[in-house]
Order: structure tokens, then C-alpha cells, then sequence
């Protein structure tokens, strides 16, 4: 599990501290972060990182939002079919359905108490770096 990548793509510094804070309590310490869309952008399609096991995306991004980058994911060969969490804050349910239509593998809104939003980080790594069988590498 150490030697898979998270990418966490989140723009708000306390969120993005409990983020990985719960991620580090269940020992999951691999974690690349990006915090607005174009600087995930740049890291998932240009080519001089490995894609991650998994993205944690969030949806409200400077420069480019968490829509436009899943769209643009899902637009290259590399990137289609790599998995993306929508992780955020959003209870819009505009946002949900346009994720889910624009190639979200999961939607999950982040819970406001401390010990449930662990608990939620905690499931997302089990199951993403445990229990999900990974597309094989692309390109």
C-alpha cells in the first residue's frame, strides 16, 4: 500500500491538512498534493509523474475547477480510466450528478465532524489502496 500514490487535489490548506492527517493516522503516507486545478492538471497529463493509485478531487478550484479537470482526465488515453473520488464540501445536486457524468468513479461529500471525516478518509484508503483492483498502467 506505501508505494501507491494518493494525489489529494485541494485548495483549502485546513482541509487539506485533515486530509492528510487522516491519511497518515492509517498509515497511508504517500501522498502527492496539487492545490488548484491547473497544477493537477499538470501533474496528471504532463507526463513526468506516475499517475497515482487514486485522486482525491475537489470540486471548488482556482485556475481550473474539479469538473473541468475530471473532464479533461477523461478526455486523454493516459487518464480515462484512472480513478477519481470527488472529496468535497459541495451538497449542490448539480455538482453530484455533473460528476458522476463527467466520469467520477465516486462522489463522497466531506462529513463535518472530525471523527466521521476520519472514518471516511480512512474507508476511501482501504478501499482504493486495498480492496479496488487498479486499471493496469496506460500508456
Amino acid at each position: 500500500m506505501e508505494n501507491r500514490i494518493v494525489l489529494l487535489v485541494e485548495d483549502n490548506p485546513d482541509d487539506e491538512a485533515l486530509t492528510l492527517r487522516a491519511l497518515r493516522k492509517h498509515n497511508i503516507t504517500n501522498v502527492a498534493v496539487t492545490r488548484d486545478g491547473a497544477e493537477a492538471l499538470d501533474y496528471l497529463l504532463g507526463g513526468h509523474a506516475p499517475l497515482p493509485a487514486v485522486v482525491l478531487l475537489d470540486l471548488k478550484l482556482p485556475k481550473v475547477d474539479g469538473l473541468e479537470v475530471l473532464r479533461q482526465l477523461r478526455a486523454d488515453a493516459r487518464t480515462r480510466i484512472l480513478p477519481v473520488v470527488i472529496l468535497t464540501s459541495s451538497r449542490e445536486e448539480g455538482d453530484l450528478l455533473e460528476g458522476y457524468g463527467c466520469g467520477a468513479n465516486s462522489y463522497i461529500r466531506k462529513p463535518v465532524d472530525f471523527v466521521a471525516f476520519m472514518e471516511a478518509v480512512r474507508q476511501l484508503g482501504v478501499y482504493w489502496l486495498e480492496l479496488n483492483e487498479p486499471p493496469p498502467v496506460q500508456g
